[in-house]
């Protein structure tokens, strides 16, 4: 079955190639800013719901949907050319620790709804949503009990099952492009893009994919044990739109490892790295003029198409990155 796109990918691929694009920053770091009580996350849908929901903030898309719209406009003000929804964790999988399976759907669909309106609200220039599909709390390559190193809290059929759930829903909500972030396991990954291709099939359409890693510490490995470049050469038969790298780590301790899939990508690199470690109290206290001196070296370097935020960034990190984005060309690369 011949695909096609139902957004002209030629039009992105066209714009990466004459400039930075800019990713928003974090979801969750703007969340906390309104100091959310229980009501919040239960609102009038879920009163009935036993256990806690506070926390859940994929559910704030049908219970808060303002601070979501408000969030995404700060982003869009901020200067960020996509951005991503509030769906990180919108998977029957994720949504199993609140027994709030049957909620999955309306999670992705209202939130690709409201990351879409907040982006045709602005009409200066292209703005995009992306898909946010996180890796769930479950690991496909590692046994969660250390005496039993054979077994697996979740299969790639699980997953790859879950994960076809979400598209559905995210499509129906006509996200621009799929996200698949924080990936600590390639396997996890792998079933993502699995699942994107068998609703591709099932729809004649396609989108363009990112996928984005997270290197866990100083080991320079994912959890899983990759270094970037085996990262790199598991998905670089998929014809993506881009790969690249986020969370656990700040921009400077990301670089080295940032270059690595820079020099070897065949397709456009992205990076949206913390502001900085946390401190003792989880706190991140890089601000954001600090965070743009330090990620102007990816720009320098030649190393980025996509730069954003990860935790602890915020729209004035974004607006900074933004700014000092404009006096740079993007990384060059040959498909």
């Amino acid at each position: 079955m011949r695909l096609f796109f139902r957004y002209c990918r030629m039009d992105i691929v066209t714009l990466l190639k004459e400039r930075i694009l800019i990713l928003d920053g974090a979801m969750g770091t703007m969340i906390q800013r309104y100091t959310l009580e229980e009501e919040d996350f239960r609102g009038s849908v879920f009163q009935d719901r036993k256990g806690s929901l506070k926390g859940n903030n994929d559910l704030l898309n049908l219970t808060r949907p303002d601070i979501i719209f408000d969030i995404h406009k700060a982003y869009l003000e901020a200067g960020a050319d996509i951005i991503e929804t509030n769906t990180f964790s919108g998977t029957t999988i994720a949504q199993a620790d609140y027994q709030l399976e049957d909620a999955v759907y309306q999670i992705n669909l209202v939130g690709a709804q409201i990351a879409k309106k907040a982006a045709l609200s602005f009409s200066d220039r292209p703005r995009f949503v992306a898909g946010s599909i996180g890796p769930t709390n479950r690991t496909a390559s590692i046994s969660p009990d250390v005496n039993n190193p054979g077994y697996r809290a979740v299969t790639f059929s699980d997953l790859s099952i879950a994960y076809a759930e979400q598209i559905r829903a995210l499509m129906d909500g006509e996200v621009d492009i799929l996200l698949i972030e924080t990936v600590f396991d390639t396997l996890n990954a792998k079933a993502a893009l699995y699942a994107a291709e068998q609703v591709f099939n099932e729809r004649a359409i396609t989108l363009p994919i990112m996928v984005s890693g997270t290197i866990t510490d100083l080991s320079g490995r994912t959890l899983s044990g990759q270094t970037p470049e085996a990262f790199l050469i598991s998905l670089e038969h998929i014809p993506l739109l881009s790969i690249g790298l986020n969370c656990a780590l700040g921009s400077e301790l990301m670089e080295p490892y940032l270059k690595t899939l820079s020099d070897r990508a065949p397709y456009a690199v992205s990076a949206h790295p913390n502001a900085g470690l946390p401190n003792a109290f989880g706190q991140y206290d890089e601000t954001a003029d600090l965070m743009r001196d330090k990620i102007k070296s990816f720009f320098e370097k030649g190393l980025v198409n996509i730069v954003g935020g990860c935790c602890g960034t915020t729209p004035e990190h974004i607006k900074a990155i933004a700014t000092l984005a404009q006096q740079y060309k993007p990384r060059t690369w040959t498909p």
